[in-house]
């Protein structure tokens, strides 16, 4: 089980992909098979070390960085359809889902994405988890995306719960960063071959 760190909470706030579904690798797979379609080049380390960002502020810095026009919205929505078509094959991860049943019923859960609500609810379904969470804050609930704290602290609003009492579950720099900066505490979750590996 990940190690929490110390202190009482009163609400956990989980990132979706790669931290509540084992969803990065699927993520990763839609995005090159998307922008194949437009010329785009999208490598594996690039892909994870922007990883919690919105998918339109992704499609847009490519664009700018290669010289390319992609219609965001047409991109994104392609993108969306492949990762849906091959959701069926998501996993949770164990380490997050352990904490998912440990705390259920006596914690409020909130889920907190740079995804899409669609992608989300997707997501969750097909893992049997959506009626665990009481709050989902997704791509178009906030302005600002990770790592500006504000979707985490939208969702502590939400919750009614003090962002200093919430603990954040993350697989990114920057939903970390966006955590430090709401001044929530949080417990970064390893990447696939990290834990594939220890596992």
């Amino acid at each position: 089980m990940l190690p929490l760190p110390e202190g009482e909470f009163d609400a956990y706030l989980f990132d979706c992909d790669g931290t509540i579904a084992d969803s990065m690798p699927i993520h990763f797979q839609a995005w090159q098979l998307a922008l194949k379609e437009w010329g785009a080049e999208f490598g594996e380390e690039l892909f994870y070390a922007w990883g919690g960002r919105t998918p339109v502020s992704v499609i847009a810095d490519l664009n700018a960085r290669q010289g390319l026009a992609m219609p965001v919205a047409v991109v994104d929505e392609r993108r969306e359809q492949i990762f849906q078509e091959l959701l069926p094959t998501v996993a949770a991860v164990p380490e997050v889902l352990e904490h998912i049943e440990d705390a259920y019923g006596k914690l409020p859960f909130a889920v907190v994405s740079g995804s899409s609500r669609e992608s989300v609810t997707a997501s969750l379904t097909t893992l049997g988890l959506l009626d665990r969470f009481e709050v989902m804050v997704c791509a178009g609930d906030y302005l600002n995306g990770k790592p500006d704290p504000e979707c985490f602290l939208t969702a502590a609003k939400l919750l009614d719960v003090a962002p200093e009492r919430c603990l954040v579950f993350e697989d990114t720099d920057f939903g970390m960063q966006s955590a430090a900066a709401a001044g929530m505490a949080a417990v970064r979750v390893p990447p696939p071959w990290q834990r594939h590996r220890d596992g």
